[in-house]
């Protein structure tokens, strides 16, 4: 059944924000009652011992999680040295939030100009940030802070003690500034 597939798809591609089932009929263009059927279907699929996933009702909204009898199996991958290596993007966010914290995810995505839902889902799994709370700003957002992982993985016995930014920036514009670089441009010709 095709729309069984797309169903599956579209539940991958949300992630943790799930699907109520009346944004699944919405988009497959079927009654509520089409959807549950389809649910149910998949959801049977899904109880195979030979599948690693299944669906969750969680709140009002359907979404794609793991199988929990193989937690120790996921646990084992986050703690492995070879996999638990922080990209990139990993390390951006876990400075934005250590300076910045408590902090949205909006506000981490305006920081840092991409958005950054997969990377914070990463390093609450790898147990580097938690939910602190919710905002009082507007739809009530869930608000980062580090964990005791954090610090101590980067050897810090406190949050404090992370360097201050501004002796970074002060270094930053002493090495290079733009009018350092457009006379120094010049001066070569």
């Amino acid at each position: 059944m095709k729309n069984k597939a797309i169903l599956e798809g579209l539940l991958f591609v949300v992630g943790e924000d799930g699907l109520t089932l009346e944004q699944i009929g919405d988009v497959l263009e079927i009654s509520e009652e089409e959807v549950k059927n389809i649910l149910k279907d998949l959801r049977h699929d899904y109880e195979s011992d030979d599948r690693g996933l299944r669906i969750d009702f969680l709140g009002n909204k359907l979404k794609l999680t793991t199988k929990y009898e193989h937690r120790d199996y996921y646990q084992k991958l986050l703690m492995n040295p070879e996999t638990n290596t922080l990209s990139q993007a990993a390390l951006e966010t876990l400075a934005i939030i250590a300076y910045n914290e408590p902090i949205t995810r909006v506000q981490i995505n305006t920081i840092r100009g991409v958005g950054s839902r997969d990377v914070l889902r990463k390093l609450v799994a790898k147990g580097f940030i938690k939910e602190s709370g919710r905002s009082d700003l507007p739809g009530r957002p869930i608000l980062y802070e580090t964990t005791s992982e954090f610090l101590d993985y980067f050897g810090l016995a406190t949050i404090d003690d992370l360097p201050d930014m501004r002796e970074f920036m002060e270094e930053s514009n002493n090495e290079v500034g733009e009018t350092d670089l457009y006379e120094a441009k010049y001066k070569e010709n």
